[in-house]
């Protein structure tokens, strides 16, 4: 799958914001700070598109990216990070949970997690929310470049198990070296394709 064309369309801080469900909908999902701006650049062969921070917590709406004037990427806020209010992560967590529940484009879910952690509660949450609505998920392991090739293997095993996944169903991706980009690119094609 060749991505050719790529734009930032817009960020969305309430329902009202979400462009129209026209175009086939891919979303990126995961904590804070897990890397699903590096894995859209790195998916695009971009390097700024979707802007990266340092600072957990500092994607605070859902970015929608426009690609190859057929589909969206959207990078929905990370969650978990302990370090905003209450009351802006109950926001967030509405957000998210609306914009799950309502878009009927959405044709797959890539849940990010950094392979050097055991998944969170909040990733078991969402695994198991989304499988609960019947959502296509894919899970990508972030950040493998950090990580020895036995210790990838020994946390792919704790992942899968976390999530209740076989190992092999796990993506391991690596912004730095581009490890997993052309197996995750076959599977979004696939799932436009179908």
């Amino acid at each position: 799958m060749k991505l050719k064309k790529a734009e930032f369309l817009k960020l969305a801080y309430a329902k009202e914001d979400f462009p129209p469900q026209v175009y086939p909908e891919i979303v990126l999902a995961g904590r804070s700070n897990v890397g699903k701006s590096s894995i859209i650049n790195t998916l695009l062969s971009r390097r700024n598109l979707a802007r990266t921070s340092n600072t957990p917590g500092k994607t605070r709406a859902v970015h929608f990216y426009f690609i190859n004037d057929s589909f969206y990427f959207v990078d929905l806020p990370g969650y978990g990070y302990a370090k905003v209010s209450k009351q802006l992560l109950k926001d967030w967590g509405s957000l998210i949970e609306e914009f799950l529940s309502d878009r009927k484009n959405l044709i797959m879910v890539i849940l990010v997690v950094d392979i050097r952690h055991e998944p969170s509660e909040e990733d078991r949450q969402m695994a198991e929310w989304l499988r609960h609505f019947f959502f296509k998920i894919i899970i990508v392991a972030s950040k493998v470049d950090k990580l020895t090739r036995g210790n990838r293997e020994k946390q792919r095993e704790v992942i899968a198990s976390s999530l209740r996944i076989e190992p092999e169903d796990i993506i391991l991706f690596s912004s730095k070296t581009k490890e997993g980009r052309d197996e995750l690119l076959r599977i979004i094609d696939n799932e436009l394709h179908r």
